[in-house]
């Protein structure tokens, strides 16, 4: 198979069986050993579905001369990082750098409040302290990326700009390493799981770039991003626990207060905003009806566990007319 090429064959059949994710293994492991020979590679390990397939088929490749870097940026969800170390470090004994640059990314987002402009400086800040940690690194030449199809697809037609699809510095002077790039997301869940991946990380929400960087609305503050983690995590875990069969399920927390009552005295904290939506293609969604009992159960432990919230509220607009992500 050509992995430079940017043109899914015609005769290239959908992966959905497990014997197809494993002829698939078997050749992409073979292409990454022809192309990189005894080189060293360098890889951006975020955690979510793609970069991570792209690690474990490297790992299986090449081994020790993989070299991960995750960058924790601070607006992580609650354990992800964590997770990270976890699988790759300790059960596939990867060769990982594991940078914490959250505080470096907070103190650059301070009073930044428009949407586009925080993407910006999460996007650049990125970049910057990857390239900062290529540069410690010798004999690295090729730069392994978790390019997929709908990246290829969306950036050639200008839908979004993909970072991973013509967005790397010019100066970083490395020859890519693209095995999944002409797969779907749902192509990599599958290879993902015959390579042992767990089905936390294989089966992993959409989650943006700038992580929950879009969903603590306007200017961020560390202490409203530490309630939205933790509001999210209880979300996760309720949806999780009640067998729900939804898309995508989230959390936002808006830079806007409102009064309540707590203990007997007034309170004037934020509101948490819960996001489910439904969808095939992202292009357009519809919000699922949860049961009664769920609802209470997330908005009294949000309550009861998040300081600094005393409301909770379910969005009910499909898209469109509005996006998936708030920001």
């Amino acid at each position: 198979m050509d992995f430079s090429s940017t043109m899914r064959p015609a005769d290239m059949e959908r992966i959905t069986t497990p014997e197809q994710a494993d002829a698939f293994i078997v050749e992409a492991v073979d292409a990454v050993r022809a192309q990189v020979g005894d080189g060293k590679v360098l890889l951006a390990l975020s955690g979510g579905v793609d970069s991570s397939v792209v690690a474990a088929l490297l790992i299986r490749a090449i081994g020790k001369r993989l070299v991960c870097v995750h960058v924790n940026h601070g607006l992580m969800r609650k354990g992800e990082s964590e997770q990270v170390v976890e699988v790759f470090r300790d059960g596939l004994d990867a060769n990982l750098v594991h940078v914490d640059a959250s505080d470096r990314f907070l103190r650059l987002l301070e009073g930044v409040a428009e949407p586009e402009a925080k993407r910006k400086v999460i996007g650049n800040e990125f970049v910057a302290v990857f390239a900062e940690e290529a540069a410690r690194l010798e004999g690295v030449g090729f730069l392994a990326q978790g390019t997929i199809y709908p990246d290829i697809l969306e950036s050639a037609g200008g839908v979004k700009a993909h970072h991973n699809v013509g967005g790397l510095p010019e100066d970083m002077d490395f020859e890519l390493v693209e095995p999944v790039r002409l797969l779907y997301k749902d192509e990599v869940r599958v290879v993902g799981r015959r390579l042992g991946l767990p089905a936390s990380m294989v089966d992993r929400q959409p989650f943006p770039g700038p992580g929950l960087g879009v969903r603590c609305l306007g200017a961020i503050t560390r202490d409203r991003l530490e309630a939205l983690r933790e509001a999210d995590a209880i979300v996760r875990e309720e949806v999780e626990a009640a067998g729900e069969d939804i898309w995508q399920y989230f959390c936002v927390v808006p830079d806007m207060r409102a009064t309540g009552v707590r203990d007997g005295a007034r309170v004037f904290d934020w509101p948490v905003i819960i996001r489910c939506v439904n969808t095939v293609d992202a292009m357009t969604a519809e919000v699922p009806e949860l049961g009664w009992s769920l609802m209470k159960r997330m908005t009294a432990r949000i309550l009861a566990e998040v300081p600094g919230v005393c409301r909770v509220a379910y969005d009910l607009t499909p898209k469109p007319v509005g996006t998936i992500e708030w920001e």
